[in-house]
């Protein structure tokens, strides 16, 4: 007999709590707490402005003793009040049971007051509007009706009492329109407040997919193997992910100053390439640069900077495209090719090793025949356009048999010698060697090693990796004094930074990018092999060689890039 009841009740809590489920989601929950935190707190204030109207208005509404009892209400109602509003701060369970519960708290408070002050000619039934408000913006629109209903009949009871009891200045019409003005604004509110919690959870749904979006990119942004670099464009770095940190030697802090590619000297190819591709129309065309992370502790590089070899980098730039935006902004793409650039130079030594190998011994013949004959030439009376022409044949000749044995020695291991080599000693005897050798001004080389250092590199490699560099070096020096410097100072990780560089103009950002690639030269007599063999003798050795852009203060008080070979040796005495 009492299953059906039950099914009823069972059905009318199961769509209160699929209502709450709905309308207080998780998205949408603190926002109803802190309505109704808000809710709580305007109700104290209407207590205490309640509570000070009856302190200086009680004895002209009230006669008596029932001015006493209206106050002892007044401070019950804003000590229960106060009790909600810690509960809705503290206690955030059962939404709806603590806002209905309030809301009848309300209805009591304000019937009690309404009626005692004299019903409908007080005008307290205004004191009704703030529950109403209440339970139509927190609580679903049936719980609204059902209270302005219920306040609409007890207006209504309360007017017909007072005219049955002769009262003559009420109006039963007075307390009809209260009622209707409550129904109005009910039916508002609750709409109103419907639509706003509908537009919020859309919002919130859209923020948390945003949010999911983000997290996703940045996760793959993170974790892709090519480096993105975001700027401004000025060339801010304003975001980089680990890739790109990691290719450039730099940690960029999202709370961090920002620093411009320019403020860093190793950077300088990237800035260039940047400002190349601002000046030239939209294209997708990639550039190529060397970067060499051994700027030391500059403005936004980390303490974990690599001192490595270049880094062949590969960039594209792309404009970020956002209508109203206030600042526009740049990606650039890095992609290190710098392996499959090694992997590539490799196969093609190896082809051209197997190749020279094989034809060798037929071009040397030929060569050592056309040498003879031109010296058989030579011993004879000619003239001086023959002997010119006999000269040309000579050095093309000797050109082409040191070409040869190049190729053939880039196939060959090099054995290294394991003992310590004094830096200081072994430097200063190549130095005077070059200068005698070159015919050269005592002051035109400056050295700068301290004695007390000692490494690990073969003499003989070492003697040929800096004959080559200060051989590059004469070629480009103004030939003044200190126009040449070789200087050893302590690098990272216990290590030495040998560096060897002359007063001429940098190298160009498009002669680095292939300035230790085989047989690439920018000479007509040169082979194209020297620096990487240089290089080559240097890794057989455990050393590194490469180039680097710094900033250079120059005797006339000017302060620009220049450009420098830096050998990183290994000290004997590192563990």
């Amino acid at each position: 007999m009492n299953s059906q009841p039950d099914s009823i009740e069972q059905t009318a809590v199961s769509r209160r709590k699929s209502w709450f489920a709905r309308v207080v989601a998780p998205v949408s929950r603190e926002t109803f707490w802190l309505t109704l935190q808000t809710f709580d707190i305007t109700r104290i204030l209407i207590a205490s402005v309640l509570l000070l109207y009856f302190v200086l208005e009680g004895k002209k509404i009230f006669p008596g003793a029932e001015q006493w009892a209206y106050l002892g209400i007044c401070l019950i109602y804003l000590g229960l009040a106060i009790g909600y509003a810690l509960l809705a701060k503290y206690h955030q369970r059962r939404f709806l049971l603590q806002l209905l519960s309030q809301i009848v708290f309300d209805m009591a408070v304000v019937s009690l007051l309404y009626f005692a002050a004299g019903g409908v000619k007080s005008g307290l039934a205004i004191l009704y509007l703030f529950p109403l408000a209440g339970c139509a913006i927190l609580a679903p629109l049936l719980w609204a009706l059902f209270f302005v209903s219920g306040v609409t009949l007890l207006l209504l009871a309360g007017s017909l009492y007072d005219m049955i009891q002769g009262e003559v200045d009420v109006s039963i019409s007075q307390a009809g329109l209260y009622g209707v003005v409550f129904f109005a604004a009910v039916l508002i509110v609750n709409r109103l407040a419907a639509k706003l919690i509908k537009q919020e959870n859309l919002a919130q749904r859209q923020g948390m997919a945003l949010q999911l979006q983000q997290a996703v990119s940045r996760l793959v942004i993170a974790d892709v193997g090519d480096g993105i670099l975001v700027l401004n464009l000025h060339g801010a770095v304003l975001m980089a992910n680990p890739a790109a940190e990691h290719m450039l030697g730099i940690v960029v802090s999202d709370e961090g100053a920002r620093f411009r590619l320019v403020e860093l000297p190793f950077l300088m190819p990237l800035a260039d390439a940047f400002a190349l591709w601002l000046t030239r129309p939209p294209t997708d065309h990639a550039a190529f640069v060397n970067i060499h992370p051994s700027g030391g502790m500059s403005p936004g590089t980390g303490r974990d900077a690599r001192r490595d070899m270049a880094t062949h980098l590969k960039l594209r730039f792309a404009r970020v495209q956002v209508a109203g935006a206030e600042e526009e902004r740049v990606v650039a793409f890095l992609q290190d090719v710098t392996e499959i650039e090694n992997q590539a130079q490799q196969l093609k030594l190896a082809s051209m090793g197997r190749l020279t190998a094989s034809i060798a011994h037929e071009v040397r013949n030929p060569l050592s025949a056309i040498s003879y004959a031109a010296a058989l030439l030579g011993e004879d009376e000619i003239t001086p356009a023959q002997q010119r022409l006999l000269a040309i044949v000579g050095d093309n000749v000797a050109r082409l048999n040191r070409m040869i044995e190049d190729i053939l020695r880039l196939s060959r291991k090099a054995q290294t010698s394991g003992e310590p080599l004094d830096l200081a000693c072994f430097l200063e005897e190549i130095v005077a060697e070059f200068r005698e050798t070159q015919a050269l001004a005592p002051g035109m080389i400056e050295l700068d090693a301290p004695s007390r250092w000692q490494v690990r590199f073969d003499p003989m490699h070492l003697r040929e990796v800096l004959v080559n560099l200060l051989s590059n070096a004469l070629r480009y020096a103004s030939g003044q004094d200190d126009s040449i410097r070789v200087r050893a100072l302590p690098g990272l990780h216990q290590r030495i930074a040998l560096h060897v560089q002359d007063d001429g103009p940098p190298i160009t950002p498009e002669v680095r990018s292939h300035l230790f690639e085989p047989f690439y030269t920018t000479s007509s007599k040169g082979t194209g092999l020297g620096l990487y063999l240089a290089r080559e003798l240097c890794l057989n050795n455990g050393a590194m060689l490469d180039y680097e852009y710094h900033m250079e203060e120059f005797p006339d008080g000017e302060v620009r890039a220049g450009g420098r070979f830096v050998i990183t040796l290994s000290r004997a005495d590192a563990n």
